[in-house]
């Protein structure tokens, strides 16, 4: 078995929200398709980053201390990343993270 047989290619069955922004406040403001209107506060963005610094990949453990997180972080820009996530660069010099739709749904609480 090769590499790539190993690898899941599952589709998103998440649909893209209608829009995101940042709000005055840090927050990522989010309208779901056909759902809700949600803020995602900034530090609890922050710490749900899934790259590979802030998660362990093999075991999935988190590395990224909380309290490490600065209390006044913010996200500098937001960009698409293809159909189905978008990447955040952070004041904390931070820019690696690639939140899918699907994480974004659940740090939405949803």
């Amino acid at each position: 078995m090769g590499f790539l047989d190993r690898i899941s290619f599952k589709q998103s069955t998440t649909p893209p929200p209608e829009s995101i922004a940042v709000g005055e406040k840090g927050e990522l403001v989010i309208v779901w398709s056909g759902g809700p209107r949600v803020a995602i506060p900034p530090v609890q963005l922050r710490d749900q980053c899934p790259c590979a610094s802030c998660i362990e990949e093999g075991t999935g453990r988190k590395i990224l201390d909380p309290a490490k997180i600065p209390a006044d972080i913010r996200p500098l820009e937001v960009t698409g990343v293809g159909n189905y996530a978008v990447k955040i660069a952070w004041s904390d010099g931070h820019d690696t993270g690639i939140y899918t739709w699907e994480t974004l749904r659940r740090a939405s609480g949803l």
